[in-house]
């Protein structure tokens, strides 16, 4: 009996000659292709959790696939660890922010070390550090002076829980992304990024992201939402304004039926000071956040203001039977912050105008109509409809417009509307400037500063980094910053007279839309990233993460890096050439019959179900859902790596389903991992087979069995490597499984069955390397190389043993199915022929008859 494989001393072995060697350590070499892999660097909350095992497991084997590739590959480490979970913590356990953030770095540093991932650890970086965030406050000054920074008031997503500003990209289902808490709407003076200056040169740029997924790059062209269609001014009956409104669909103007405006609309605030339930209203309606879907969600509701908006083409529509005079409305659905402000409606062709127009009682005009549909029947029909139609058509009941296709009949409408002067053809955006202003203390100062006379100044780039006070209080509510009792009071950089620092901070989001390039070269000190290192890596060549982050994160990195180059930091266009999302780990949830919440560890079958450890309660199995602390289903990685090791864990998370899905853990699943790594072991330990010598030539002749094996060996390289290349990492998992097996089927006694064994045997280490790293070099060496296999080329396919010189022949007895038979290729007749009627299946289905008849076709079929 072979010794049994010890996984915890060949992990820890291995890993310690990894950090000894340096051999993840690397710098810009121009006579080798740079490869620069990437995952989304975590956030430091303490303990790492199965979602980045399988995370950094993906990065990983793209990392050593292409080191053994040749390439000289850059995979850095990180910590994204300005947030409001670190102020939160500080709160409920009285300990700074910034302790409670290094101290789980230090945490979760040490549990990612069992994993064995190829990190250069030497370019780690925390973006909590003042070396890091001092360089983004310098590239906020040169956005600054450059115009793509700027305050002003608006209307923003005020999360009451966290008492912070939130993006509308941080608003899911009108709650705060992290709290839940339902989103108000407030006034407040904020800083913004001009990413809407950069709205179609993003768009442009996701037509050459080939190596993206479509769906992100679908998310992000619906958000950027480019619109064509027209301004259109409305007079206002009795008044020498007018009502601006932005439109896509001119067309339908002679289905209006009303014009609305936001509650915060210059019109509105104007009205109410003299209206007091207006003014009530207004007040509802701030209630509200400000992203889409609370306004798509939330029930219809308008006042009337008594105005009228006069139809822009008034004489047209009085003669088709419409009210020229359209009331307007203030509408908590219209948004100050988009387009004008103010909408006209087409109820027949907008299902939120329509829920308005039939809440109020307002009139509703079919003017579009499907091309094969008689027109004046259509509209009688649909006028009455609760289902607004939006699909394409034509023009009717719409004068000049009549008989049009929709985008003829909306260019004739602006040309109309030009004509006129009331209106003129227009780009709107559905994306808006990027608010950067957060209320919280944890995180990146603003560097202005504030003063009476000079207004808002710079604060000079020698006095960088505005670093946080250590020393905070959280006993009253909102920013510590805002009163700490020294921090914000300063001289004026201009004027010397007291003045306040700004107390806003900026987004996370600000560090993230960065790091890439600071990991290039993490220790320089006068800049943000040494130019010459970051255009050598950038851009980005695989980059893995979650698709939650595709109109966030992934947007801001785009938008920073062309205005980083704009300011002339670079010359890099696009941050990311190569994006995979990964899915999640799921697990069945457990319960008790009172409702709470079990972990798999509290939990142990009894009769075919479960029941809890410490009483013996029934447990309610459900659904399986994505691993949360909130429900309990989550498994620690450490408990898998000391039970199974880290190879077996990393086998499983890339084995089970296709890495763009989500993968349910199993106990199954990770002990068919831990048997394949105790399999692999087996093969070299107890082969049966006598091996020759490390480096010994190829027999000139192989025996039956292991020339097959052999040829499996070389078709097995080309598959995996053409896996690997396209992330396809659970089908090159079973491509080796299969090569595996064909080791079983080598006899022992052929000629060259030792020299074939091994070279299987090394290609299978070689393979699997990449994904169960340190198995594969205890192998490796026990196999008797002195080279290690982190510093051995990728093994190549012979194009020669990529054809196969046998073929597999189907037996068939009058037409019926009998066996099959491997045969040379292009064998002769006879040689076919003897060789089916010798199967013993054959044999007996032919006794004691007469063969009258054999066909033979060539490498396909043999009837009898």
């Amino acid at each position: 009996m072979s010794q049994r494989y010890n996984f915890k001393e060949t992990e820890s072995k291995w890993q310690k000659a990894w950090k000894e060697s340096q051999c993840f350590k690397v710098t810009e070499d121009k006579d080798r292709p740079k490869y620069y892999i990437l995952e989304m660097f975590p956030y430091p909350s303490g303990r790492i959790h199965m979602g980045h095992v399988r995370n950094y497991t993906l990065g990983d084997v793209v990392a050593r696939y292409k080191m053994a590739q040749g390439y000289n590959v850059l995979h850095p480490m990180g910590w994204d660890s300005f947030g409001l979970p670190a102020e939160n913590a500080a709160m409920k356990h009285n300990v700074p922010p910034s302790k409670w953030t290094r101290s789980n770095i230090a945490s979760m540093r040490e549990q990612f070390a069992p994993l064995g991932f190829s990190i250069d650890w030497d370019r780690e970086l925390s973006t909590c550090e003042p070396e890091y965030y001092k360089h983004e406050q310098k590239m906020f000054l040169d956005f600054l002076e450059k115009g793509l920074a700027y305050k002003k008031e608006s209307w923003v997503n005020w999360d009451p829980v966290e008492n912070t500003v939130l993006a509308n990209e941080q608003v899911v289902d009108g709650k705060g992304w992290r709290s839940g808490a339902v989103v108000e709407q407030r006034k407040l003076s904020q800083w913004f990024l001009k990413i809407t200056e950069y709205a179609d040169k993003l768009l442009e740029g996701l037509k050459e992201l080939d190596r993206w997924p479509d769906k992100v790059k679908v998310m992000q062209n619906n958000w950027i939402g480019k619109s064509l269609g027209a301004q259109v001014f409305f007079d206002i009956k009795g008044r020498e304004d007018k009502l601006e409104v932005f439109t896509t669909r001119p067309d339908t103007l002679f289905g209006a039926s009303f014009c609305a405006i936001s509650p915060h609309h210059p019109l509105a605030v104007e009205m109410a000071k003299d209206n007091a339930e207006l003014s009530d209203f207004i007040a509802e309606c701030a209630k509200m956040g400000t992203s889409e879907a609370v306004i798509e969600t939330a029930e219809k509701k308008g006042f009337d203001t008594g105005l009228k908006a006069m139809h822009p083409f008034a004489e047209e529509f009085k003669k088709l039977g419409g009210n020229p005079e359209l009331p307007i409305y203030v509408a908590n659905f219209v948004l100050m912050e988009y387009g004008t402000g103010a909408v006209f409606a087409c109820p027949a062709h907008d299902q939120r105008d329509l829920d308005f127009a039939r809440k109020y009682d307002l009139p509703v005009r079919t003017v579009v109509a499907p091309h094969n549909e008689n027109p004046d029947e259509f509209a009688a029909n649909h006028d009455n409809s609760e289902e607004a139609y939006t699909d394409d058509g034509a023009a009717i009941k719409s004068a000049f417009l009549d008989g049009l296709h929709v985008k003829e009949a909306i260019a004739e409408a602006c040309k109309r509307l030009e004509e006129k002067g009331h209106g003129k053809g227009a780009v709107q955006y559905r994306l808006r400037d990027w608010g950067i202003s957060r209320q919280r203390y944890w995180g990146c100062p603003i560097p202005i500063i504030h003063c009476d006379d000079c207004g808002g100044v710079p604060v000079p780039e020698k006095d960088l980094p505005v670093e946080l006070p250590e020393e905070v209080n959280f006993d009253k509510a909102g920013n510590p910053l805002d009163h700490h009792p020294t921090w914000k009071h300063v001289t004026c950089p201009k004027c010397g007279k007291p003045a306040i620092r700004e107390t806003d901070t900026f987004d996370t989001f600000f560090e993230s839309s960065w790091y890439f390039m600071r990991f290039c070269s993490p220790h320089t000190k006068e800049v943000g990233f040494d130019r010459k290192a970051a255009e050598y890596w950038l851009p980005v060549d695989q980059y893995i993460g979650g698709v939650e982050h595709a109109v966030m994160h992934l947007l801001y990195a785009r938008f920073f890096t062309r205005a980083l180059k704009d300011c002339g930091y670079l010359d890099v266009t696009e941050p990311f050439d190569g994006l995979f999302t990964q899915g999640m780990i799921c697990h069945e949830t457990y319960r008790t019959e009172d409702g709470d919440w079990l972990y798999p560890m509290d939990i142990v079958s009894n009769n075919g179900g479960y029941v809890r450890k410490s009483d013996g309660a029934n447990v309610i199995v459900g659904r399986s859902e994505k691993m949360s602390k909130s429900k309990c289903n989550t498994v620690d990685p450490k408990e898998i790596i000391d039970a199974y090791g880290s190879d077996a864990a990393r086998l499983f998370m890339l084995s089970d389903s296709p890495p763009s899905r989500d993968l349910e853990w199993t106990e199954s699943g990770i002990d068919g991992a831990w048997r394949y790594v105790n399999r692999l072991w087996r093969l070299w330990a107890d082969s049966g087979v006598e091996m020759p010598a490390v480096g010994t030539e190829k027999p000139e002749k192989l025996g039956k069995t292991a020339d097959k094996a052999v040829r499996l060996a070389h078709k097995t390289i080309a598959t995996v490597s053409d896996d690997l290349d396209k992330l396809r990492f659970n089908t090159a998992v079973a491509q080796i499984r299969e090569l595996t097996n064909s080791l079983a089927n080598i006899k022992a006694d052929e000629e060259g069955a030792g020299w074939a064994y091994r070279f299987v045997l090394e290609t299978v280490v070689q393979l699997v390397a990449p994904m169960i790293p340190h198995i594969a070099e205890e192998l490796w060496k026990q196999l008797g190389h002195e080279t290690g296999l982190i510093k051995t080329p990728w093994p190549k396919a012979d194009p020669a043993m990529l054809i196969d010189n046998t073929v597999t022949i189907a037996v068939q007895v009058k037409g019926k199915l009998r066996g099959t038979i491997e045969l040379p290729k292009d064998a002769d007749k006879s040689v076919a022929e003897e060789t089916a009627l010798a199967l013993p299946a054959v044999q007996k289905n032919i006794e004691g008859k007469t063969v009258r008849k054999i066909i033979v076709v060539p490498n396909r079929i043999v009837n009898i």
